[in-house]
């Protein structure tokens, strides 16, 4: 079992199409494109911890069948387009504002907002956070989880880790 991250997909958001600038030509490709990564990443047996912002403009019905249809074991961490009809989906594993994971020996602290300090920060703590839609400069140890940072799809810890080490080696 496998554990992946990832937040503000925004299903059924027009909006997010031009303010995050994203390359799809209509909502319903959006979706289904995002829908398609990410059951092409997660297999019926991982899981799953989305960092808030899942659906926008969507009835009940329909974002419990795109739940539905998403691979995985699913967490929601609230973001603030999260409403009440988002957070009752019975398709969620657990839903919360906030949780701390330990990962193998790797400590996690998750929101979908970025933390200026978290717990356990200065002993090796990861932040794993969504709603800045990759506008945001992090600080070490903290990584922005969402759709518009990594090719509309879930990410792994050895991925986000292993695209820092990258981009120093780089510089």
């Amino acid at each position: 079992m496998a554990v992946f991250f990832t937040s503000d997909t925004h299903f059924g958001h027009a909006g997010a199409l031009s303010r995050f600038r994203r390359p799809f030509a209509s909502v319903a490709e959006m979706d289904e494109a995002m829908a398609a990564n990410w059951n092409a990443t997660v297999g019926p047996d991982d899981a799953v911890w989305h960092l808030g912002d899942f659906a926008l403009h969507r009835k009940p019905d329909a974002m419990a069948a795109l739940l539905e249809r998403l691979h995985g074991t699913k967490h929601l961490i609230t973001g603030n387009n999260d409403g009440p009809a988002t957070l009752a989906l019975p398709g969620w594993a657990s839903v919360q504002p906030y949780a701390e994971l330990l990962l193998g020996e790797r400590r996690l602290v998750l929101c979908h907002y970025a933390f200026r300090t978290w717990n356990g920060m200065y002993k090796g703590a990861l932040n794993l956070h969504g709603h800045s839609h990759g506008q945001l400069k992090g600080m070490p140890r903290q990584f922005d989880t969402g759709v518009d940072v990594w090719d509309f799809r879930p990410v792994t810890v050895e991925e986000i880790l292993a695209s820092r080490r990258r981009t120093k080696t780089r510089k």
